[in-house]
């Protein structure tokens, strides 16, 4: 998993509450397990008209957006079933960031196992970065994890919280297989140490 330290990118406004899973990323395409090529899915029942042409009125397909790194979305991001692949085709189109009021809890957890930082701030602080991010080419903003703040383009910063552990975990590019990974030495001392005990499981 790539390491999240600081992410300066372009945010596109999704002024929308309840941004549930589906709309996310339609169970049409649900049939992979791979967690590439999910991108073009990314909010496809709103991208793409019905005869599959893109609609210029949604955010992600104007000029300015289109290669988008953060949004800033309305309240209860990410709720309704627990997908995984939502996380996922929001990684492959490249958000990285997901600002909002508040998140369903199976998606925002989901979201770090996957390398995607999503930020709570209060709703005045949502304000201030959706009209930031409604300046489109100018909408830029840098996430500084290290340093818990957000940057908009005239200077102004936000302070936010988040859990040391999924902090650590960003910051060092660690999933749950990192995680264990990281007790490697740990866990070749203790399968040693067993087999030596029990001989007659080997």
């Amino acid at each position: 998993m790539d390491k999240f330290v600081k992410l300066t990118g372009v945010a596109a406004p999704l002024p929308v509450v309840n941004i549930d899973t589906d709309m996310i990323i339609p169970k049409d395409y649900l049939k992979t397990i791979k967690r590439t090529g999910l991108g073009t899915g990314l909010f496809a029942e709103a991208r793409y008209n019905e005869d599959g042409s893109e609609n210029p009125d949604f955010v992600l397909n104007k000029p300015a957006y289109r290669d988008a790194k953060i949004l800033v979305a309305g309240d209860n991001f990410g709720c309704g079933s627990s997908r995984e692949h939502a996380p996922w085709a929001l990684l492959d189109f490249g958000i990285r960031c997901v600002i909002s009021t508040s998140f369903a809890d199976i998606f925002y957890n989901n979201c770090f196992k996957n390398g995607i930082l999503p930020i709570k701030v209060s709703q005045e602080n949502l304000d201030k970065l959706m009209d930031d991010a409604s300046r489109g080419s100018n909408a830029i903003l840098t996430i500084d994890l290290e340093n818990l703040e957000i940057t908009g383009p005239d200077g102004g910063s936000i302070k936010f919280d988040l859990d040391e552990f999924k902090r650590h975990c960003l910051l060092n590019g660690l999933d749950d297989i990192g995680l264990t990974l990281e007790k490697g030495k740990a866990i070749d001392e203790f399968e040693k140490k067993n087999a030596a005990s029990h001989p007659w499981a080997a």
